[in-house]
């Protein structure tokens, strides 16, 4: 029995202390996408891994398995020093909004915010409102009809008159609205906010151009259905994550820019009262390079997208055929800046230019909430960092979060228990009162 206990006390240290370490691992693209899923539960598992590392201690102090003590105890410590390090960062409120920046938010909806940046166990009560495949946007002589899902606050909380307007993320050619979101929207709706998420066309179906003008299409329907919900269009902010993200922060900068905005819209007051981009590209040509699209887009030829015949309107996610709805059937390097951009940085630099946002920082830019991970294999957070300093520079009101060890899509993973994902919702939260 001892014996038995001493190998499975070791054996159980062992793995814990495989799981306490792949949060430090530190992924390059592209192989590192096949240990991507395995870093992100770690890390949003990690308050277990402390628990995990603390029983193979246990097990093995009871076992005399000295080995198992030293495996369990350093897996434990790993999981805790992760979880330190990414709840330490300094308060990013303070320099944009003031040291008295909590006072500005009134006390009933301070309430209702996250009183800290990791509560454990992240829970929402309320019973949101949930109406899904609303057609935001009809194109001219066609069916092909542009979708979103409409959140919005259970009875009983006051309304907040704001709307985010949420992109998912998506490579530019896969995923769908309604995916790994709904504890964020739940939770925001439960602070007062109509949260709208949008399925923006994709490529090929339509190149970053049309996506941008998609996002402001769902700009332009809040406009004009916000007073339904109880939205102030002077309260609308855009956000997502990844491709999100990065649409978000192209159709919050530049709302009149010609080629971005579609001629139905170019009328609107396009205008946001601010812009939350999660991990998203502020700097294609610095994504290109991060993401070693130079060694392995190289054989691609540099055909740019192209509008092709309207595609059905995607589904909801309880319906069939998901690997199609998702993007799953498309040819893996669909989502290649040499396919979106028309060819590499040195063939096509003012496309790259063109989409990226850094072109666009201007004083009139809108409030910024940057949030992603030091280890973000897609988004490099030097790009993020020159960004968010260019803003500053501009004048432009901007905050700059950047976890520790943390990695692209973070807060889709385990977010009732994650202590990132929980963190950035409180960086959302406050940011949103603030704004509001």
């Amino acid at each position: 029995m001892n014996a038995l206990t001493f190998g499975f006390s070791l054996l159980f240290s062992l793995l814990s202390l495989v799981a306490g370490g792949l949060p430090w691992l530190k992924l390059k693209a592209p192989y590192g996408f096949i240990l991507l899923p395995l870093k992100l539960s770690a890390a949003g598992l990690a308050p277990l891994g402390i628990a995990a590392g603390g029983l193979g201690l246990a097990l093995g102090w009871l076992a005399h398995s000295w080995p198992a003590v030293v495996l369990g105890g350093l897996s434990a410590g790993l999981c805790a020093l992760f979880i330190y390090q990414v709840l330490a960062l300094p308060d990013p409120f303070e320099p944009a909004f003031g040291k008295d920046w909590q006072s500005k938010i009134p006390p009933e909806r301070a309430a209702r915010l996250l009183p800290r940046r990791w509560v454990g166990w992240l829970s929402t009560r309320t019973n949101p409102g949930w109406q899904r495949d609303i057609p935001f946007w009809t194109f001219p002589g066609s069916e092909r009809q542009l979708l979103c899902d409409l959140w919005t606050p259970p009875a009983g909380i006051p309304l907040s008159g704001m709307a985010f307007i949420y992109s998912h993320g998506s490579d530019w050619y896969l995923l769908d609205k309604d995916f790994g979101t709904r504890l964020f929207f739940r939770h925001l709706a439960g602070q007062g906010h109509v949260v709208m998420d949008v399925a923006y066309r994709l490529s090929p179906e339509t190149d970053m151009s049309g996506m941008v003008g998609d996002v402001k299409r769902a700009v332009a329907w809040m406009k004009d259905h916000g007073k339904e919900y109880g939205v102030d269009p002077q309260k609308i902010i855009l956000g997502g994550g990844s491709a999100g993200g990065h649409l978000s922060l192209l159709a919050a900068y530049a709302p009149y820019q010609a080629e971005m905005t579609p001629p139905d819209v170019k009328d609107y007051d396009l205008s946001v009262r601010g812009v939350i981009s999660e991990y998203g590209p502020t700097d294609l040509k610095a994504c290109y390079f991060h993401t070693n699209q130079d060694k392995t887009t190289r054989s691609l030829s540099p055909a740019p997208a192209t509008a092709s015949k309207p595609a059905p309107a995607r589904q909801s996610s309880t319906r069939k055929s998901d690997m199609a709805r998702l993007g799953f059937d498309k040819p893996s390097d669909s989502g290649a800046f040499v396919k979106l951009l028309g060819g590499h940085p040195e063939q096509a630099p003012e496309a790259y230019a063109r989409y990226s946002p850094l072109t666009y920082i201007h004083p009139g830019c809108p409030p910024t909430l940057l949030i992603q991970g030091t280890d973000d294999l897609i988004t490099p957070a030097f790009a993020t960092r020159c960004f968010h300093k260019k803003l500053e520079e501009t004048g432009v009101l901007a905050l700059n979060v950047i976890y520790p060890h943390t990695d692209h899509a973070f807060d889709l993973f385990f977010p009732r228990l994650s202590p990132a994902a929980q963190s950035s919702y409180f960086m959302v939260d406050h940011f949103l009162a603030l704004l509001g």
